[in-house]
């Protein structure tokens, strides 16, 4: 897939300024997670070992850090670690737990898997054990009601297809060189969010497909989920239609060479230019602008995801489905959805306040 081996190129420049073992454990986790997984959690081990040598806990170069330096970490110098993410990186704490969970499994490799030529491990104190993580204190009622005013909710999910479609193009038609743009896109635009919209697929999925990934008779995608799973992921009927009118122009409009496999694809920039595969960023900017201009401006790609999740159980009531369908790893993830819209809990507090004659 698309991205991949961009992600492995950034991962192999990070991994030659880390320690060794650092390497040593990317390497052991490549089976079981993504390039895009590894390159997070190498950003984060490159934080770490900077922040120690900004400490003055080694004085030369980070890549040089020993194991005896770990083991000899004590928890108030880790704590210390984690008060400079949360005040000084401005991280959130459950951005703060994500880093501690990957130093966690770093050093859970260096102590109970690594193992030196004599079978001893490379730590035999791990540090990381006696720490804790933030506890985060909003409930999942808490974050589904937040979550609640900035997705798409009853007939917003059509209007928001139809406003990209159509309505948006009609809005900014005094603006020549805005108007050209959008007709240029339009049905490329359209397709992307009804796929989202449609499936639920993540960003990163949405990229990478390519165009033998989609299945025109069983209305499926082809994904690497995380933990690289390929996945054949179902989409809606609409999100095909969509689809089949967006690759009825594809090749003609962008100037696309029969080569290109990528399924979304960009105009080349400039005349020397190719038409090449449309990006992360650019995905997010195309919603960023239909949603200031539909009012809701805090709608982005990741809540449209949400707004198919939380129309998905609505409708079918299935949480291991819906589960599968999201590629969630653990369950109580997508438990969150049950607690979005919840009207028979509303009808029974509403009921509180009517006489027991009246009921």
């Amino acid at each position: 897939m698309a991205n991949q081996s961009q992600h492995y190129k950034k991962l192999s420049l990070i991994l030659d300024q880390l320690p060794w073992y650092v390497d040593e454990y990317i390497n052991h986790k490549k089976r079981k997670l993504s390039a895009a997984s590894l390159l997070n959690y190498a950003h984060d081990y490159k934080i770490f070992f900077q922040w120690l040598k900004n400490e003055h806990l080694h004085s030369a170069e980070i890549k040089n850090i020993p194991l005896d330096l770990l083991e000899s970490l004590t928890t108030q110098q880790v704590e210390s670690f984690l008060s400079f993410l949360q005040y000084e990186l401005d991280n959130k704490e459950v951005t703060v737990n994500r880093k501690l969970s990957a130093l966690k499994s770093l050093f859970n490799y260096l102590q109970n898997i690594a193992e030196t030529r004599d079978l001893q491990p490379y730590l035999k104190r791990n540090v990381m054990a006696k720490i804790e993580f933030n506890e985060i204190k909003e409930s999942m009622e808490t974050i589904a009601n937040k979550m609640e005013g900035k997705i798409l909710m009853g007939d917003e999910y059509e209007k928001f297809r139809q406003f990209i479609a159509t309505d948006y193009g009609i809005a900014i038609k005094d603006n020549k060189k805005l108007f050209n743009f959008h007709l240029l896109n339009r049905e490329r635009d359209t397709a992307i969010v009804s796929l989202i919209l449609g499936s639920g697929l993540r960003l990163s999925e949405v990229v990478n497909l390519n165009l033998d990934d989609i299945d025109y008779s069983k209305y499926t995608a082809r994904v690497i989920r995380k933990g690289n799973k390929e996945q054949y992921v179902y989409f809606s009927r609409l999100a095909m239609d969509d689809l089949k009118e967006y690759l009825q122009i594809r090749e003609e409009r962008y100037k696309v060479e029969k080569s290109n496999k990528a399924l979304f694809v960009a105009a080349a920039m400039g005349p020397k230019g190719t038409p090449r595969r449309l990006t992360a960023r650019s995905i997010e900017k195309l919603i960023e602008k239909y949603a200031v201009a539909f009012g809701k401006p805090a709608l982005s790609v990741h809540k449209l995801r949400h707004s198919f999740a939380t129309r998905y159980h609505i409708e079918i009531n299935d949480v291991p489905k819906l589960r599968r369908q999201l590629g969630h790893s653990s369950i109580q993830t997508t438990m969150i959805y049950t607690h979005i819209s919840n009207d028979d809990l509303k009808h029974a507090v509403d009921k509180m306040d009517i006489p027991k004659d009246d009921v």
